[in-house]
């Protein structure tokens, strides 16, 4: 009895709270390229609700809150000529919250909130500029034609449910959705996750941003999680206000139609332990704007480190 009370605590969750910083750039691929969807910046801490006071069949319950900031460029970030662009040049700063719900049969459901600003009210721009400065890339030109000022605000709802987890608990494989609707977003999608390597459950997983626990009920199936996994989705786009501008008042000087259908896939690798999680993914998508644009990719860095 002692012995299964002491390996509980060793695999239990430790930490109920996590801050993080995820970075997204198509020069992570070392490709030369600096279009499209350039730039992502993100803050993000989470905090994980006492588990023990939680109903039967939820496993755990977390609330986060995030700063972010999105930079677009046409095919590079000198594009003087507005008839020239391929993409408008926008920026979207917003902030977030929201919360997930991790249930016992391993689905997991997330709702959230984010209010914001396109525009040059976003500091897209300026970001841009001191980005380029510090790095001593080229000079920027064509931001004058940007995306206008809109005031920003986003709901969505993610839906997770593990499909099946085979070979003693090595591959997985897990059905994933989404739905946006927002003056900035507005769209739904769905995918296929697969994982494999050393895997906890979803609820207590890097990958679903659930290592942090409080008071857990289940132990993890491993003291160490490090995963590769690949997921293609397809998205169904309403609208996207950093291609087809302002939702209301269109009077932006460059804006093109959004493709409806655009499919994406993901791959990437995972490490984390109790402490921290390091992951980087890449991220292809088929073509997006009805112009001469092309499809893109990009690489993402995320870093988590959690404590009390």
């Amino acid at each position: 009895m002692f012995l299964s009370f002491f390996s509980t605590l060793i695999y239990a969750q430790n930490f109920k709270n996590e801050l993080g910083l995820k970075s997204d750039n198509d020069s992570y691929l070392g490709q030369g390229s600096d279009r499209y969807y350039t730039n992502g910046l993100f803050l993000n801490f989470r905090h994980a609700l006492d588990q023990q006071k939680l109903p039967q069949g939820i496993e755990k319950k977390t609330y986060e809150i995030t700063l972010g900031q999105k930079m677009f460029n046409p095919y590079s970030g000198y594009a003087p000529d507005p008839a020239s662009q391929d993409r408008p040049f926008a920026g979207y700063l917003y902030a977030e919250g929201a919360m997930n719900w991790f249930y016992s049969n391993e689905s997991i459901l997330k709702t959230s909130v984010q209010v914001g600003t396109t525009g040059k009210n976003s500091l897209a721009e300026a970001g841009q500029e001191l980005l380029h400065r510090v790095i001593g890339f080229y000079d920027l030109e064509g931001w004058d034609y940007q995306i206008k000022n809109e005031l920003a605000l986003n709901l969505s709802a993610q839906y997770t449910r593990l499909l099946g987890r085979v070979a003693d608990n090595a591959v997985e494989f897990s059905f994933e959705g989404y739905a946006n609707l927002g003056t900035t977003f507005t769209g739904a999608g769905a995918g296929l996750l697969f994982r494999t390597g050393s895997l906890n459950q979803l609820f207590n997983s890097a990958y679903t941003n659930a290592v942090i626990g409080n008071n857990a009920k289940t132990k993890a199936l491993v003291k160490r999680e490090f995963f590769f996994y690949a997921k293609p989705q397809l998205n169904l786009v309403g609208y996207d206000a950093t291609i087809q501008g302002s939702l209301f008042n269109n009077d932006s000087p460059v804006t093109f139609g959004q493709k409806p259908l655009v499919f994406a896939q993901q791959l990437g690798v995972d490490y984390s332990s109790q402490r921290f999680t390091f992951d980087f993914g890449v991220i292809f998508k088929t073509k997006e704007v009805k112009s001469v644009a092309r499809a893109h990719q990009w690489g993402s860095i995320s870093m988590f480190y959690r404590f009390d």
